[in-house]
């Protein structure tokens, strides 16, 4: 398992945010559209019936060379441990789905306290092109598959959301 942009990738599966929490709740995008397990059930939006999908509320981190390093470390040490953010819940986004009938938002845990700037807008690029169907959710699996499951550096995490962003 493996932290690029707002996505969580593992072999077989990309998230937005974090992977399903002990209860199962998560976003999984899949080439078909986006599959969530909520509170209420499980919701299902194809890609077809979006007009636009977003994520909100989206924690920035503050400074860009001390912070990351310093988050991503936090990260390593999360998963590895396998223990949480030392008693506290993650900070919480929200994933929006724009359909036909309005606004539809699905709360999901950020995999860190903090992204950077450009990580975001290059998530959300993807998100767009995932909508679009001009990128497919396979390649990052298939990229997870051929990396292994360390998280990549901010500026590498980068490198990989602007290749698959702008193929």
């Amino acid at each position: 398992m493996t932290m690029v942009g707002l996505f969580w990738i593992t072999e077989d599966s990309v998230y937005v945010g974090s992977p399903p929490d002990a209860e199962g709740h998560c976003a999984r995008i899949t080439s078909e559209g986006i599959r969530a397990r909520v509170p209420d059930g499980i919701r299902a939006w194809p890609w077809t019936s979006l007009r636009s999908a977003g994520v909100k509320a989206v924690p920035v981190e503050g400074d860009a060379r001390g912070t990351g390093r310093f988050w991503a470390a936090v990260l390593e040490a999360v998963v590895t441990l396998g223990s949480s953010y030392g008693g506290e819940d993650p900070p919480q986004m929200i994933l929006a789905l724009e359909t036909q009938d309005g606004t539809e938002e699905v709360l999901v845990w950020a995999a860190t306290r903090g992204y950077t700037s450009r990580e975001i807008a290059l998530s959300q690029r993807l998100l767009t092109r995932f909508r679009e169907g001009t990128a497919d959710p396979r390649t990052l699996m298939t990229w997870s598959r051929d990396h292994g499951g360390d998280t990549p550096k901010p500026s590498a995490r980068e490198a990989l959301l602007s290749e698959w962003s702008h193929a």
